[in-house]
């Protein structure tokens, strides 16, 4: 019997089976029922996402790659993949004692060099991090939990994506007033947020006596995110040639990992005195 470490548990399938989206053509909404169970196919694509291999090299005892591949693309598309994991963050979020809407979430970025059949037009040069590749860029709750992703060329400014970001995360989140950000979103931005979303961006800067690594309040918890983001093989170089598949990929990462959270299999680093800091 098949049993990988990213494979879901037992104990995980039954924690997430009742978030799963339901396909159309069960609710006779037309359609063509799938070849194969939910099950496999999420072990499939976790499997990928978690050691970070070609999609052409999975294990013989998963289903075709090529099915495998238009199932993650097919759920990336039609947006149950988002689903799936606002769902999964919502019951993360209850378990934790918080409520289902974040009032307050903090921004920030990533940058990943690119692998060599990522389109120059969809990727640049971070001058600040010596960087070149693609650029991640995301909006968590206080809890590290993802609310907003994007995928972008690295050489574009923080400040810059952070307007579609924030704008987008208004849109889906109205509760939210307070945003928590580093320096590189200081300057207009604040301005225009406060001016057309009526949202409060923080800035949280150091101190100009310290050196070195220091944990700064608010920005630790999506740094945090950002380590755990990089214990997925797949996301430490970027592999995609979509932008979007790479977002996707983000995602996919968060519902592992909030998956096993309410299977009772917390995450080294993550505990309920930690998240309310």
């Amino acid at each position: 019997m098949r049993c990988y470490g990213s494979d879901l548990t037992d104990a995980e399938w039954q924690a997430v089976r009742p978030l799963l989206p339901i396909p159309a053509w069960f609710q006779g909404r037309g359609g063509r029922p799938e070849s194969y169970c939910h099950r496999v196919m999420l072990d499939a694509v976790r499997y990928v996402v978690d050691n970070g291999v070609k999609w052409a090299s999975l294990p013989a005892d998963f289903p075709p790659y090529r099915r495998v591949h238009a199932f993650a693309r097919r759920w990336q598309v039609a947006g149950l993949l988002g689903e799936f994991h606002d769902r999964l963050r919502d019951r993360v979020r209850e378990k934790e004692g918080r409520a289902v809407d974040p009032t307050a979430a903090i921004v920030d970025s990533q940058s990943v060099r690119a692998a060599a059949n990522i389109p120059r037009s969809t990727s640049g040069w971070d001058g600040g991090k010596k960087v070149g590749g693609r650029k991640r860029h995301l909006v968590v709750d206080c809890l590290g939990l993802v609310l907003a992703v994007t995928a972008t060329a690295a050489s574009v400014q923080d400040r810059d994506a952070a307007v579609g970001l924030l704008d987008g995360l208004r849109t889906k989140y109205f509760s939210i007033r307070l945003v928590w950000a580093d320096g590189g979103y200081a300057g207009r931005l604040v301005d225009w947020a406060a001016e057309n979303l009526h949202l409060t961006l923080e800035i949280v800067r150091r101190t100009d006596d310290t050196s070195g690594f220091v944990v700064l309040p608010r920005r630790w918890v999506v740094e945090r995110t950002l380590s755990w983001l990089m214990r997925s093989r797949r996301l430490v170089r970027d592999y995609e040639t979509l932008p979007v598949m790479h977002e996707a990929m983000v995602l996919w990462s968060m519902t592992m990992l909030m998956s096993g959270r309410l299977a009772g299999r917390h995450s080294a680093g993550f505990s309920r005195s930690a998240a309310k800091r």
